[in-house]
């Protein structure tokens, strides 16, 4: 792929949360308020992009025994510069976004794409896939944060929207949950991704890639054993 190609993948046809279902828990539990939305975006795609950088400059000295944990060293240390950078700039950001902040470096979007692309690639791959899939997972927290702010709250980054009655169950679990799946559904469609016809290996979209895959004609029954 072409490194504008890295960059736009993240974004819907491969979207971390809407598409890949991955980082749901930050997804559901700060998109009450736009501003924790965009906090919590930007500090993942800074963790991002610079654990990305770090990881594909140091692929070749990274021996494989110890592969993930070192991936977890660097990321944790970018995680925690974040988390001094806003504790001491942004003090009311660092409260709301609480735990999830230092959660970063468990999101399984920032461990993924490092195992997955960033000690395969070169730095500039490395980095416009970071800034991508960034980018995706800012824009999914922004869409449903805006949604239910809106509605839950009746107003959008603090601002009062004026003849909206709020309604208290979109900043409520349940309106996270239900406005979480009419936001997939609608990425869904504009990626025009549509489920597997086959349930067995040979309909997983991965199958190329998994060690133990086995030819489309092997059963389910063979699969499963």
């Amino acid at each position: 792929m072409s490194n504008f190609k890295e960059f736009t993948k993240g974004i819907i046809k491969e979207n971390p949360v809407l598409v890949l279902l991955l980082g749901t828990c930050p997804t559901l539990a700060l998109t009450t308020q736009v501003s924790n939305a965009i906090g919590m975006g930007l500090a993942t795609t800074f963790v991002l992009v610079c654990s990305n950088l770090v990881i594909s400059l140091l692929r070749k000295f990274i021996p494989d025994a110890v592969r993930l944990p070192c991936f977890i060293v660097i990321i944790a240390g970018f995680v925690t510069l974040v988390d001094f950078l806003l504790a001491g700039f942004a003090p009311w950001l660092y409260d709301a976004l609480g735990v999830f902040l230092s959660l970063i470096t468990v999101n399984c979007i920032v461990l993924g794409r490092a195992e997955m692309f960033a000690c395969k690639n070169k730095p500039l791959p490395a980095v416009m896939d970071g800034l991508g899939m960034g980018t995706g997972f800012t824009l999914a927290l922004v869409i449903m944060a805006t949604i239910r702010e809106i509605l839950g709250s009746g107003s959008w980054l603090g601002l009062q929207i004026p003849f909206i009655e709020p309604i208290g169950i979109f900043t409520m679990s349940a309106g996270g949950f239900f406005t979480f799946g009419i936001v997939i559904a609608l990425a869904s469609k504009l990626s025009k991704k549509s489920p597997p016809k086959n349930m067995g290996c040979a309909g997983c979209p991965n199958a190329a890639n998994c060690a133990g895959r086995l030819d489309a004609e092997t059963d389910l029954k063979g699969c499963v054993e």
